[in-house]
């Protein structure tokens, strides 16, 4: 099973990854912004800087700035150009990518079609090992290239029309074909980031060439700081910095406590510890803005002490969300009583009814009707700062519904999912999730669906299958959302999951920057950031 977006963090989400990454201080303080117009943002040691490979923010956050997508996001988060100057489609199968001219590489290379081509059939080919090799799934010929000895080497799907205009050819119509693009999988590559045909050079990602607004100062200086400089050849909207310098930390506290100094400009997420103290520690540099997370807890379907949706129904009434959200988060999240987060097109609040609300005495009456279990375990990982929610929660359903209830902690995400896979008992059992793009499909597919691939409750319903199915081959966004709710309709009669929390970015920053923007995917906008001397 291949898995997505999960989040392994809690409070506020930090990596997309199954282990949980460094997040703290490993090079002491620096200086920050000066004179020449750098600045420095916190970051952890990337997984990876291959953009098909790279599945975590850390990682995300550099290579947003080193390349150009297809498209990006407006402020309601519709697809707009980027690098593409078109992407059309007259059936949503077959897609046109128009790409602008003045593009180039920062060795120089002129960004071409076949950049596209072979930097997708490189990700999309199962023995190169790429992280992010799924999101070619719905191009056509990608079985072809799956298994230990594929029967293609490239996507049947991809055909070049000229040097600046490529075809797209899906296995089924996707509406929402255009919106995938902005995701960081869908960047190019150029020819010297290979050694042949297909094969990329082993040291490329120590130092990536990509076609965005900065380029590679130097070499990826693991576990210390990755250094980059404005590329002045970019032909979009150029950078407010010449240089930005991603600090590399194992300690958030550590980096906190740099951003106090101004020895760091930007830190993403404020640390769990200090939140309660970061507004007025910060003032006006203490910062939020809307983020996709999604945290839940997920039911093991296939267990019967859970098979019955009032007994899972019952749980989740019997937990406070807006309690927890505020003593445990001092509110820098939202309480969740949906499916998708509230950024996307298609959201409806409080699309669980009554059984997204706090009910103690309903929740005890049904849970007793429904026959529920009379001890509850929630299953979490170890290391990604879940104990205090997890015990908060266990309280108030040893309250609310008068049963015993523990917290189970695992080491690492990687091994609770091992458990979860293999059906070992875990009862209730905490996941995250954060947008790959902002469509409410990729809420519901890949988690819902009967072979979706983060489904790891054993949930199944044809008719929820056959919506979902539907909405993304619709003609329109519009026809697409109208399917895509009323699938969420079904999870909330069905509550295979409980919602309950949406993320936000909380962010700080030093006293040497200013017009710090982060967005839904947690990076730092880069073009934008300015030095305030």
């Amino acid at each position: 099973m291949r898995v997505r977006r999960l989040a392994a963090w809690t409070a506020l989400p930090l990596a997309v990854t199954l282990g949980l990454a460094a997040c703290g201080s490993g090079g002491g303080s620096g200086s920050g912004s000066n004179g020449s117009g750098a600045v420095s943002i916190q970051i952890a040691e990337p997984q990876h800087l291959v953009p098909t490979n790279t599945t975590e923010t850390s990682g995300s956050q550099v290579i947003s700035g080193l390349f150009a997508p297809l498209v990006d996001y407006d402020a309601q988060n519709k697809p707009v150009e980027v690098a593409a100057e078109s992407v059309t489609s007259s059936d949503n199968t077959v897609w046109t990518i128009k790409l602008k001219d003045g593009f180039t590489f920062h060795n120089g290379e002129k960004v071409t079609s076949d950049d596209y081509i072979n930097a997708w059939n490189y990700g999309a080919y199962a023995p190169n090992g790429q992280g992010a090799s799924y999101f070619f799934d719905k191009i056509a010929g990608y079985q072809d290239l799956q298994g230990d000895k594929p029967k293609a080497k490239t996507l049947s799907g991809l055909k070049k029309l000229d040097d600046l205009t490529f075809q797209v050819t899906l296995s089924a119509p996707y509406t929402d074909f255009k919106t995938m693009l902005g995701y960081n999988a869908f960047y190019p590559l150029p020819e010297a980031a290979f050694s042949a045909p297909g094969v990329l050079k082993d040291n490329y990602e120590q130092a990536p060439i990509g076609q965005g607004p900065f380029k590679m100062k130097g070499a990826w200086q693991h576990d210390s700081k990755i250094e980059v400089e404005r590329y002045d050849a970019y032909p979009l909207d150029k950078p407010k910095v010449k240089d930005i310098e991603f600090r590399i930390y194992q300690q958030l506290t550590a980096a906190y406590a740099d951003v106090l100094a101004d020895n760091l400009d930007v830190l993403p997420t404020i640390p769990t510890e200090n939140l309660s103290t970061a507004p007025t520690d910060l003032g006006d540099r203490y910062q939020t803005s809307p983020m996709s997370s999604f945290q839940f807890l997920a039911f093991p379907t296939f267990d019967k002490d859970y098979s019955n949706p009032d007994v899972r129904k019952a749980i989740s009434m019997a937990i406070d969300r807006d309690e927890i959200t505020k003593s445990i988060f001092k509110n820098s999240q939202q309480p969740a009583r949906s499916f998708v987060s509230p950024i996307l097109p298609g959201f409806r609040d409080d699309t669980t009814g009554a059984a997204g609300q706090f009910n103690p005495t309903e929740a005890k009456s049904l849970y007793q009707a429904a026959k529920g279990p009379s001890k509850i375990t929630i299953s979490y990982n170890g290391d990604g700062g879940h104990k205090d929610w997890v015990d908060a929660t266990c309280n108030q359903l040893k309250a609310n519904l008068g049963v015993d209830c523990v917290g189970s902690a695992e080491p690492k995400f990687s091994d609770l999912l091992d458990k979860v896979e293999k059906k070992q008992p875990v009862g209730l059992f905490r996941m995250g999730w954060v947008m790959d793009y902002p469509s409410m499909e990729d809420y519901l597919g890949p988690l819902y669906s009967t072979n979706g691939s983060s489904n790891y409750y054993g949930y199944s319903n044809k008719e929820f299958d056959r919506l979902v199915k539907e909405g993304a081959a619709a003609p329109s966004q519009e026809e697409a959302i109208k399917k895509y709710q009323q699938a969420e309709d079904i999870l909330a009669k069905d509550m295979p999951v409980i919602p309950l929390r949406f993320g936000q970015n909380v962010f700080g920053h030093s006293t040497k920057v200013k017009n710090v923007e982060m967005d839904a995917s947690q990076r730092v906008n880069l073009v934008k950031i300015e030095a305030a001397s």
